[in-house]
């Protein structure tokens, strides 16, 4: 398995199928949802084995020296075998690399667990997605 940005056109297509498929088709919602406005300029990372992408994840500067991780998905396949952390992992390098002090992230209620693991602090409870899906903003120093 590699974990790495997507580096051709046919990887990004399955880089932003299953971001859909994992974060936007089980809530009924439209396909291109699933792209957001500051994809161009985010650091982009996955983990492809056999030219299957496993799972995605992404982040962007959200304001001088913090990072800000969004859409991370791991097929259902996959999840509980590492592919989250490695991911996380990536990124984080990354933000260390460019000299952010923090990443923040909102986490989806049943992920809190898993990011509370990797030694994310949950600053406030903040938004209801799609009216069901409770967010937490988490926050670590690195």
């Amino acid at each position: 398995m590699e974990i790495r940005s997507p580096q051709n056109s046919e990887e990004w297509e399955a880089y932003f199928q299953l971001r859909f498929k994992v974060l936007r088709e089980p809530w009924n919602q439209a396909l291109g949802t699933e792209h957001l406005s500051d994809d161009p300029t985010a650091i982009h990372v996955f983990a492809i084995e056999n030219n299957q992408v496993l799972g995605v994840a992404r982040m962007h500067e959200s304001s001088p020296q913090q990072g800000q991780v969004r859409c991370v998905a791991v097929a259902s396949s996959h999840q509980g075998r590492g592919i989250g952390k490695l991911l996380m992992n990536f990124l984080e390098q990354k933000a260390t690399e460019n000299n952010w002090k923090e990443i923040i992230l909102e986490a989806r209620e049943n992920a809190v667990p898993f990011y509370s693991n990797l030694g994310y602090i949950i600053e406030k409870e903040s938004y209801l997605l799609f009216g069901e899906i409770q967010h937490y903003t988490m926050k670590k120093v690195i």
